[in-house]
């Protein structure tokens, strides 16, 4: 089963149109949601949600009707945002009663446990948490309460590169259960290219990208070479280049490029830089 299908979506506000957005998310699987500020990501996960309502298309949650189904299905989704809506006169153990009360699986010693592994304090008020320690907090929250499937906005912004790495750590762990799934967005691609099994690039609201993330790094690489030598090539094997003084560098399809020609690995970051430049 699919933990999350999205087709056809499309939701216009005045200067911005998330577009026919297709998205899937098997079951066992982390999926990145990449894209600038403004691509799109966030919108996504509240359409997900039905914070806001879509214009058109359909959004089906563990295989349900995200518009049918939506406050059965809350039960089973974790979910941090920007905001979190955690009242600022709170401290982490008495967030974690009120979680009690909300969720009917919450537990407990998994909250605590996450909670001592992210160095969270018990005693602090919410309202003088760091964004790093809120986006902590929202997280342990997400991992507490037995969903089957993480929606992480932004999640690992604000974050010192310890803390992402436990994160890391906590959402592998999570997805080894193949019933779970996690989808997560970040303009930080780094964050997300160890981690993520399925990348997906967002553009001014237009799906520019959707495959799993080995098969990207065996279908693109990076050369390097005279502008002669360049021009020589296929037009469809080089998606974007990169002129200079001493030669070129170019994003290429690997199976188009001559065996003469040496091929270096392209990062996922690098392969979002360039088909974003491209599409500018």
């Amino acid at each position: 089963m699919n933990a999350l299908e999205i087709k056809n979506l499309t939701k216009k506000f005045p200067g911005f149109t998330l577009e026919n957005l297709n998205l899937t998310l098997p079951a066992g699987c982390i999926l990145g949601l990449i894209g600038e500020n403004g691509a799109g990501k966030s919108t996504t996960i509240k359409l997900i949600l039905d914070i806001i309502h879509k214009d058109s298309g359909t959004i089906t949650i563990l295989g349900r009707d995200s518009g049918d189904h939506l406050e059965l299905t809350k039960e089973d989704i974790g979910v941090v945002m920007d905001e979190l809506g955690i009242p600022t006169c709170l401290n982490t153990r008495e967030v974690g009663k009120v979680m009690a009360g909300i969720f009917r699986n919450w537990d407990d010693t998994a909250y605590c446990g996450y909670i001592k592994d992210l160095d969270i304090p018990e005693n602090k008020k919410f309202k003088d948490f760091s964004r790093g320690m809120k986006m902590k907090l929202g997280i342990a929250i997400a991992l507490s309460h037995k969903a089957k499937l993480l929606l992480l906005d932004e999640a690992t912004s604000g974050l010192d590169p310890v803390a992402r790495d436990q994160v890391v750590d906590m959402l592998e762990d999570f997805t080894r259960d193949e019933s779970h799934a996690v989808l997560i967005s970040s303009h930080i691609v780094s964050d997300l290219e160890k981690l993520c099994d399925y990348i997906a690039f967002l553009h001014k609201g237009k799906l520019m990208l959707l495959e799993e993330k080995d098969v990207l790094l065996e279908q693109y690489g990076i050369i390097h070479c005279e502008k002669e030598r360049l021009e020589e090539l296929d037009e469809e094997a080089v998606l974007h280049r990169k002129d200079s003084p001493y030669g070129c560098e170019a994003l290429v399809r690997r199976d188009a490029i001559p065996a003469d020609l040496r091929i270096s690995p392209v990062s996922i970051e690098e392969l979002f830089v360039y088909m974003v430049k491209e599409a500018k």
